[in-house]
């Protein structure tokens, strides 16, 4: 219950509670401390001592956790938040003043000789590099009951993001001949089945102790203005709470000595990537390699964007003193500083038709020692800020409760003067970003509006299309696309050949040109290509029509292939470790040609019963026929 609503005073209260036996000096110091920042209506409905006081100490144990979980304690949290809803009442703009201009960095057509001379870069550079994926949220936004990095990257292969990010760092840490940490941060909602999904799986094939498990904890809620910690309606002595945000990850790092534990391993980068994003992989060394080209501290990928479209901008504000930072401005902060200071037009597209200020998407590289530095300086504790839903244009009261929250990307705002900061751009936007976030009804409204989807059916699309124009940069011929049928109301996809690989056979443009003879490769339009054998070679295949799977051994000759309905081209539990990458046979792929009944990629009818995946795509793979080799 908000504080504002909060019943008369009834006989007991923390006065009457405060000699209680159960009461320790800890919890006692703890609630004058919070009755010092206004918070007595927590404790206004406690009944007289010998009366729910299994649930007062409950709510007491929260207190405290809530308490040390939070840098400088519940009064600092309280604190804090009474100064920026504040400041949010009364619309300040804390770019006040500034002048915003492009930053400094790169922009990069995907597979261009810039690109890849920046990629092999960055492939070497990578054996220096700690990886973290943040991956608190559930799939609740998308409609999925599961933890986001089990959902599936694509059909095909069935292979989840979590399996992917996996193998791709085995891939590099292969060819650096270390192994590659990965933090993840998950939360009380993701982390056990984060953990269980990768004992299920044997860390889909990760070195004992190369996978680490962060936590995050959440914040209390805000009932109001003036920053009264807000009461569960259905429970008096449980305090509301929620996710403080991304920015947790930075805190975390330092708290748990990961950071620090890192450099004094030898690794010079830190690589931060989201959940849900397939074609990170297919950016990030390039980004790597532009890090270490420039010297960069701070690195952010991103993608073109539209002038005002509503996504943050990369952007370098110099303020009236002087100083100058490159961060994240939101599209809505960055037009009215644009008319106000450069132009009266505000953001405006250039003639390329997007605005040359890129648009951000939370991957970020940066520079290890730098990173351990700022970590020493302010323990991890960024900037935050609070988004209430008010009721009306008073500003004085909140449809629901608020809390403040902390965003990654805001870690360069607490930089120093001088530092190094940058931005990658890859101008194709569905070679390096083509995330799974909306639910399908999301989705279709984004699409009909003419935003993209980023939804789980475009994001698969995007990564059949990705790799066929992989394939087709290197010479191969690649039919397609051809016009999709409606999945969940997205009309006028493009449905490419559904090829696809696991990153422990190529990682990067070297690798895919490296295990194949463009030459000699052809892919129909209606064909389906899964490749999982790490030494996969095609030499010479003619793939006309139907579905391919290259498991493992050697093959040739040509033949219709063995049908199998309704199984899945691979099991999405399934990893190969390093080893037994090196010692699983070659295979060598050549003279075959496949014509065979292949797999389809239906649209579900409505009120067909399907899998929650299916569901969420608006299609079923029927597998009606597939060649396996060897």
């Amino acid at each position: 219950m908000a504080a504002a609503e909060a019943p008369p005073l009834v006989e007991g209260g923390l006065e009457s509670n405060r000699h209680a036996a159960w009461m320790t000096p800890e919890d006692a110091a703890l609630a004058e401390a919070l009755l010092a920042e206004g918070q007595g209506h927590l404790f206004q409905r406690w009944p007289a001592p010998g009366t729910a006081d299994a649930d007062k100490q409950r709510m007491l144990a929260q207190l405290r956790h809530l308490d040390t979980s939070y840098a400088g304690g519940l009064r600092q949290y309280i604190q804090n938040a009474r100064r920026l809803l504040h400041e949010s009442k009364e619309g300040v703009n804390p770019f006040e003043g500034c002048v915003p201009s492009v930053p400094e960095g790169e922009k990069l057509d995907f597979g261009s000789e810039r690109f890849r001379e920046l990629e092999r870069a960055g492939v070497k550079a990578a054996g220096g590099c700690a990886f973290v994926l943040v991956a608190g949220g559930l799939g609740e936004r998308l409609g999925y009951s599961g933890i986001k990095v089990a959902f599936p990257v694509e059909s095909a292969s069935g292979r989840p993001f979590l399996q992917l990010y996996v193998e791709h760092l085995l891939a590099l840490g292969a060819k650096a001949g270390r192994a590659l940490p990965l933090a993840i941060m998950t939360s009380d909602d993701t982390h056990q089945r984060t953990l269980d999904l990768l004992e299920r799986h044997a860390y889909f094939g990760a070195a004992p102790g190369q996978v680490t498990l962060i936590k995050q904890e959440k914040v209390a809620c805000l009932a109001d203005n003036d920053a009264h910690l807000a009461l569960l309606e259905s429970d008096p002595f449980q305090v509301q709470t929620k996710p403080h945000g991304h920015g947790d990850v930075h805190m975390l790092l330092h708290s748990t000595g990961l950071a620090d534990k890192w450099l004094a391993e030898g690794f010079n980068w830190i690589c931060f990537f989201q959940d849900t994003n397939g074609l990170v992989f297919r950016a990030l060394p390039a980004a790597i390699g532009v890090s270490e080209a420039h010297d960069y501290d701070v690195n952010s990928l991103a993608v073109p964007r539209k002038a005002k479209e509503a996504i943050g901008a990369i952007t370098k504000l110099t303020y009236p003193d002087g100083r100058n930072i490159t961060i994240n401005v939101e599209y809505n902060q960055l037009d009215p500083l644009l008319r106000a200071t450069v132009s009266p037009e505000g953001e405006v597209n250039d003639g390329n038709g997007f605005s040359p200020y890129p648009g951000n998407i939370n991957q970020l590289v940066l520079k290890l020692s730098t990173y351990c530095g700022e970590l020493a300086r302010h323990g991890g504790v960024i900037a935050e800020f609070v988004n209430p839903k008010y009721r009306d244009a008073s500003r004085d009261a909140f449809k629901s409760s608020t809390r403040l929250e902390c965003m990654m990307q805001d870690f360069a705002k607490n930089l120093p003067e001088g530092t190094r900061v940058g931005f990658t751009v890859v101008n194709q936007v569905w070679a390096a970003y083509s995330p799974v976030k909306n639910s399908p009804a999301d989705a279709a409204a984004k699409w009909a509006d003419g935003n993209p989807s980023h939804s789980a059916t475009a994001a698969e699309l995007d990564w059949y299309m990705c790799n066929c124009k992989m394939l087709q940069a290197l010479g191969a011929r690649v039919d397609g696309p051809a016009p999709a049928p409606e999945f969940n109301g997205l009309k006028g996809l493009e449905l490419w050949p559904r090829v696809t690989w696991s990153p422990l056979w190529a990682t990067c443009w070297d690798d895919v040109e490296a295990h194949v003879t463009a030459a000699g490769l052809h892919v129909g339009a209606d064909a389906t290509l899964v490749i999982n054998a790490p030494d996969a070679t095609i030499r010479s295949l003619d793939l006309q029509r139907g579905a391919l799977v290259i498991d493992g051994g050697s093959a040739s000759g040509s033949g219709d292939g063995a049908a199998a309905a309704g199984a899945p081209a691979a099991e999405a539990g399934s990893a190969a470790t390093a080893a037994a990458a090196a010692a699983a046979p070659a295979v060598v792929v050549e003279g075959v040609t496949v014509d065979n009944a292949g797999w389809e990629w239906r649209p579900l009818p409505p009120d067909e019963a399907c899998a929650e995946e299916e569901y969420i795509r608006g299609f079923r793979v029927v597998r009606n026929e597939t060649m396996t080799l060897p």
